[in-house]
């Protein structure tokens, strides 16, 4: 085996197995450990539809720099197992020149990989675990990485007394005997994958998934209240709400489907806690005439929609974008409400607060799209900023004897909302058409006032300069959304003259600010991970691109990543 033992910047490696072999805890035990030496990182975890039994996978980069997707392909892979090998080894490719590690005892390696120039190692992973009390295969895989690129051992120790210390001593002692086994392995394999120092940490640092992110953002935008029905890959949105929002005296109540989910949340926000549910595709198409009842009613709700493949339950545990169609046009009827997109792992955090914000301040419907692969991601990032958001919904106090409006025509379209028991402030909220009062009517006036009034709350609303993330400069610019501009920025970075657009705000579209960005664009290349190019389409239902235009697209879970982009850009440059 010849390997390069220069230090590099960066390291990926993937443990595979069954679900429940500890694939993904022994990833996440390296992950956290790599945060307490310095390192960035990031770990996406591969698994089937099965609860148990299915293939399983952590996939993990490491850097010296912030990392936010996975490199096109891994240096290192150790195989708990072989079964299930054709569910996911087409998805992660090794390096040639790279390591396989490989238990004799497991089965012959697929030819896939055995075919493909890499080094194999065999290691009899269940023999060694044999010989140590309660040994686990997956601390002694977590052993042979921590050798092999350098991790500081105490680092690692720490992390794993911390997260097995409520098993007992005889399993922390375990992993620790299990650990040191996998760096004798990892030492016989010299020249290793060392992985260069850490840059001197100068802030705080979290280590967080996409949906806790979301979870937090909401909760400082004020959430109080959220009503779910669990759904794959959103429900670690529902973990991270239950014990935060019951200590802030809220609640969450996990409803027995969708539909009721929605309802509960509408009624809580009616009642003047600021609410929210969180689902996948599934889930909001069954939310969808419940939403254009709060369009129509003008009840404030957040809908977190963590995108999966689909169609139909497609496939529950990988990502796609393929949700923005019916997110910004699935309502039944003309319903003026709020679609946005968080750009990043660290930018879920600040995209759900602004959410909430938009929701209470316009009173409207906002969804918010993440997806599995940005949402179940965990990233080591700077600390995000602290955002304050000072709007909060306009309500209504009566001050004299007076008869009260409650969708009362105004110039911003926002009037002011009585909660129940205010005095004077009784009025009928439903989804009939109604007059100002919201008493029910079939007059075509007021059905045209009314939708007026809608749309102009939501167009006249400030956004400011959050509509998205402009990077880099050139004649050439990168147009995406959502967890593809991670790989998107890394791309930019390897190039010069690339500029990197990445939308935050969905719907209402950006068209006057995206197109000041693209005024000296002569060359587009717009990504997306959907079948159709729903993005696509939707950036050219509202706007005439200015320039020369590619597009980028297919359907998950084959996710596009930095040099497929970069090969894009060049092979167009140079036709």
């Amino acid at each position: 085996m010849t390997r390069s033992a220069q230090p590099r910047d960066s390291i990926s490696f993937a443990i595979v197995g069954t679900g429940g072999a500890g694939a993904i805890t022994a990833g996440s035990l390296l992950l956290e450990a790599a945060g307490k030496a310095g390192w960035y990182g990031v770990l996406n975890r591969s698994v089937g539809p099965q609860i148990r039994g299915g293939e399983a996978a952590a996939l993990v980069r490491l850097a010296t720099h912030p990392a936010e997707c996975m490199s096109k392909d891994f240096d290192i892979l150790i195989a708990l197992d072989w079964k299930n090998a054709d569910r996911f080894i087409g998805n992660m490719p090794v390096a040639k020149g790279g390591l396989v590690f490989a238990d004799p005892s497991a089965g012959p390696v697929p030819a896939a990989l055995a075919d493909s120039g890499v080094a194999i190692h065999e290691c009899d992973l269940k023999e060694l675990a044999k010989k140590i009390p309660g040994g686990r295969e997956n601390m002694i895989a977590a052993g042979i990485v921590a050798g092999l690129i350098g991790l500081p051992t105490d680092a690692l120790l720490q992390v794993l007394g911390t997260k097995l210390g409520k098993k007992g001593d005889a399993v922390v002692v375990a992993g620790r005997a299990g650990i040191d086994a996998g760096m004798a392995v990892a030492a016989a394999c010299q020249p290793a994958y060392p992985l260069a120092c850490a840059p001197v940490q100068t802030g705080e640092r979290w280590l967080i998934t996409g949906n806790e992110a979301v979870g937090l953002g909401a909760i400082r935008g004020g959430i109080r209240f959220a009503a779910a029905y669990p759904i794959t890959p959103a429900t670690d949105v529902l973990e991270y709400l239950a014990p935060a929002l019951k200590n802030l005296g809220g609640a969450l109540v996990q409803a027995e489907d969708e539909l009721a989910s929605i309802n509960m949340a509408i009624g809580a926000s009616f009642g003047g806690r600021p609410s929210m549910t969180a689902t996948s595709g599934p889930g909001l198409a069954l939310m969808m005439e419940a939403l254009g009842l709060s369009a129509a009613a003008e009840v404030p709700v957040v809908v977190v929609d963590v995108m999966r493949a689909g169609p139909s339950t497609g496939i529950a545990t990988k990502s796609e974008q393929s949700d923005l169609n019916i997110a910004v046009y699935g309502f039944h009827g003309d319903a003026p409400h709020v679609v946005v997109a968080p750009t990043s792992v660290a930018d879920c955090l600040f995209t759900a607060q602004w959410a909430v914000h938009m929701a209470e301040a316009m009173q409207v419907p906002v969804i918010l799209l993440s997806d599995q692969s940005l949402g179940q991601a965990r990233v080591l990032v700077e600390r995000p900023a602290d955002v304050a958001f000072l709007a909060q919904r306009t309500t209504y106090r009566q001050e004299r004897d007076e008869t009260y409006h409650r969708y009362a025509i105004t110039a911003d379209g926002i009037s002011p909302m009585a909660l129940p028991g205010t005095r004077g402030g009784q009025y009928t909220a439903d989804g009939l058409t109604h007059d100002q009062s919201g008493t029910p009517s079939s007059r075509a006036t007021d059905q045209k006032a009314q939708m007026d009034k809608r749309r102009t709350k939501v167009e006249a609303f400030d956004y400011g300069n959050l509509w998205g993330v402009v990077e880099g400069g050139g004649e050439t610019a990168i147009l995406t959304w959502g967890s593809l501009t991670g790989p998107a920025r890394e791309a930019m970075r390897q190039m010069r003259g690339v500029k990197l657009i990445a939308l935050r705000q969905i719907s209402p579209f950006p068209a006057e600010a995206l197109g000041r960005e693209l005024a000296q664009t002569k060359r587009l290349l717009v990504i997306e991970q959907s079948h159709s190019g729903q993005f696509f389409r939707h950036i050219r239902a509202h706007m005439d691109l200015p320039c020369a235009v590619q597009q980028l697209n297919r359907e998950g879970p084959d996710l596009i990543g930095p040099d497929e982009i970069v090969t894009a850009i060049k092979d167009w440059s140079a036709s």
